[in-house]
């Protein structure tokens, strides 16, 4: 097994850890786990110090998608019991926006459902952007598909900070997860994020079944993407989905998957996102000595902790806030 320290420290000089490190890596015995923690807690400390980002999830439209992921219980072949609804009107996304602020909540991320916004649907985001910017002071993540270059030129106009666009498995895999768009129609995405000037954010899916050559992959991919933001989800399989019933993950093989991503995209925000709470369980705030962002709150069609305890854990581990609101008017 590499020196899991000595690899952090060559990681800060600015050498990238080999495919048989990074394999050692999620193939780390438990006996040396806090070891492989501690590295990466070196690394995320020299960047980011004790600061941990928090972001929350407003469901602007869910259900009624057409694409075909196995993993979604809001897909077309999805039978999950899951509420519809279409986009919901500007008042109801500013709301949102004033709970998160008044939660200290830094991060606003506006999802939704389906392949790609309508035109009219961006009209809907840019409204509620521009007043919760002019109320608020948030920083806004949208998430809402496929994106023409004029679509994301108007987000960022608007006010739009972030935009998210998943990668969510390797290239290899994709095939096995969606056959109703490309891999290359999500790096595309991600490539017009950053022609427009937002901060492009992309992540992944971990427990569908993957490769751990395919884990690597996608930690590889990501930091060629440039992405600045890397949330990671671990599933949570959901009953009605092609995947329901996929059990691969335990809490230590989810901590040393942050650990790579962290060693292999030092400098990049890296959020624990949806399945924390079912695949990590007791093992959660161990995950934070890697990663330097949270979801609180509900995700989009499961429930996530309670805020108190997410908070109640920033506090026990001495890790502050990154971001705190404050009020432009």
């Amino acid at each position: 097994m590499p020196d899991w320290l000595a690899l952090a420290d060559r990681v800060l000089e600015g050498e990238e850890i080999t495919d048989n490190e990074a394999e050692a890596m999620l193939d780390c015995p438990d006996s040396e786990l806090l070891l492989l923690m501690q590295g990466a807690y070196t690394i995320r400390r020299a960047y980011f110090g004790n600061k941990v980002k928090l972001n929350r999830i407003m469901n602007a439209k869910s259900g009624l998608c057409p694409e075909n992921c196995g993993y979604c219980s809001q897909s077309s072949i999805s039978n999950a019991p899951v509420q519809t609804y279409k986009m919901v009107d500007k008042d109801t996304l500013v709301r949102g926006a004033e709970e998160a602020y008044r939660q200290q909540i830094g991060t606003y991320c506006i999802v939704a459902s389906g392949r790609g916004p309508s035109d009219k649907e961006i009209d809907v985001v840019v409204s509620a952007v521009q007043e919760i910017k002019e109320r608020f002071g948030l920083k806004v993540c949208a998430c809402l598909g496929i994106l023409k270059p004029e679509q994301a030129l108007r987000l960022k106009e608007a006010g739009v900070d972030r935009y998210n666009h998943n990668i969510n498995t390797s290239k290899e895999h994709h095939p096995n997860i969606t056959t109703s768009h490309t891999y290359d129609d999500r790096v595309q995405t991600v490539e017009t994020v950053k022609q427009s000037g937002m901060s492009p954010c992309s992540g992944v899916i971990i427990g569908m079944k993957e490769t751990k050559q395919d884990v690597i992959n996608m930690a590889r991919s990501l930091k060629a993407l440039d992405a600045d933001s890397i949330p990671v989800n671990f599933l949570h399989a959901i009953d009605g989905t092609p995947l329901a019933g996929t059990n691969e993950l335990n809490p230590r093989y989810c901590l040393k998957v942050l650990a790579l991503f962290r060693y292999i995209n030092p400098t990049k925000e890296i959020r624990i996102s949806g399945g924390r709470e079912v695949n990590l369980r007791s093992l959660q705030p161990l995950g934070l000595y890697a990663a330097n962002s949270i979801f609180v709150g509900d995700y989009l069609t499961t429930a996530g902790q309670e805020k108190s305890k997410d908070f109640q854990m920033l506090e026990d581990l001495g890790f502050e806030i990154d971001f705190v609101p404050q009020p432009v008017c």
